[in-house]
């Protein structure tokens, strides 16, 4: 009987707990300052994260985006392509979901899938991949040339740190989906990819729209540091907050609630769980 992997504690120094959720609290609160300007005054934000499998982009994003208003901030996150997608202009799919005034996108993944994933697997011709390397620079310009502020963050994670990450994944029952064929396919083309990841830059990383590398083996101080970069990025000003007061509740003027036998609630299952803690 074949013994199963074990995830092995990461060796990785990381910032602790206390100063970690301490300056992630006032950076939170920076990002909801922001947004409101953002509403406020119509700007347009484009944010992409790409990288490394497991290099921690979705933790990175789900901390950006967990006080915002959705209304005015949400992640784009795309499927494969379907057949009437693969017949359109590559770009085509993402364009539709650029930002609108006062909104800011976050692409988890983006159109470099093309020289990433794509390129190394297959998924696209040679023909395909040229024809995107030069088109990136000109559908960039254009876009900012708009007036959209684009950001594009490159988490890089070491092939130790990666390797352990996968391991938990496996024993984790709650993140065991995050493992797909072809997160596994990484592992055994690690230098292909970096190849994929170096010719890349060498096409997109312009002095207009720069790729900016998070080293992401700490998990904290990656989060912190893209929040903090992300903040310096976008001239946001502090918005004057209008007051608000909040009205005394009148008194009931003959309301009566109905029974409570009338309607149907959930098992309270909690209440089971705290009797048994006593």
């Amino acid at each position: 009987m074949s013994k199963k992997k074990k995830a092995t504690k990461s060796s990785v120094k990381r910032i602790p707990k206390g100063p970690y959720e301490a300056e992630l609290e006032r950076l939170q609160v920076e990002l909801v300052e922001m947004q409101q300007w953002v509403a406020s005054v119509g700007a347009r934000v484009l944010v992409i994260f790409e990288g490394r499998d497991a290099a921690g982009k979705g933790g990175a994003i789900k901390r950006v985006m967990q006080y915002l208003n959705p209304r005015h901030a949400r992640v784009v996150a795309l499927t494969k392509a379907s057949k009437k997608e693969r017949g359109q202009w590559y770009f085509q799919r993402y364009i539709e979901r650029l930002p609108t005034k006062g909104e800011i996108v976050i692409m988890d993944r983006s159109w470099y899938n093309r020289a990433g994933v794509e390129r190394v697997m297959g998924y696209c011709t040679d023909e395909q991949y040229e024809a995107f390397l030069r088109q990136v620079p000109t559908v960039e310009h254009l876009l900012i040339e708009d007036g959209i502020i684009l950001i594009k963050y490159w988490f890089s994670v070491s092939d130790d740190e990666q390797q352990s990450r996968f391991l938990s994944r496996l024993e984790d029952p709650m993140r065991r989906w995050k493992l797909s064929p072809t997160d596994l396919e990484s592992i055994l083309r690690w230098e292909e990819y970096s190849r994929a990841k170096d010719a890349m830059f060498e096409a997109t990383d312009t002095e207009e729209s720069p790729w900016w590398t998070i080293e992401s083996d700490d998990k904290r101080s990656a989060r912190l540091n893209v929040i903090s970069h992300l903040l310096s990025s976008i001239p946001y000003k502090h918005l004057e907050l209008e007051k608000v007061s909040i009205p005394d509740r009148p008194d009931a003027n003959g309301y009566k609630r109905p029974p409570v036998d009338q309607f149907k609630y959930v098992p309270d299952i909690a209440a089971a769980l705290g009797a048994a803690k006593v």
